[in-house]
């Protein structure tokens, strides 16, 4: 087994066994006062993710440049113009 696998084969142990003591931990009638932690946490997780993923477009929005425009030679267009002709 090389690193990759290592560090892949440990996330999934751990990814298993959070999502089997996580329910357990809700429904534990002794565990009252870290309840609402125990969803608080997870969420303000996420939004700030989600936050942080809206700042990095505005980010890359704001930061990238204009694009030049394309000209009609650059488009390869060989289409010559329309004229009206007068009869």
């Amino acid at each position: 087994m090389n690193k990759d696998q290592g560090i892949g084969a440990l996330i999934f142990i751990i990814c298993i066994a959070i999502a089997v003591a996580y329910p357990l931990a809700l429904l534990w009638p002794t565990l009252e006062a870290i309840r609402l932690w125990l969803i608080a946490i997870p969420v303000l997780i996420a939004f700030i993710g989600v936050l942080a993923i809206g700042a990095w477009i505005g980010w890359t929005m704001a930061s990238t440049p204009p694009p030049k425009p394309i000209s009609d030679s650059e488009l390869g267009t060989t289409e010559e113009p329309k004229t009206t002709e007068s009869t």
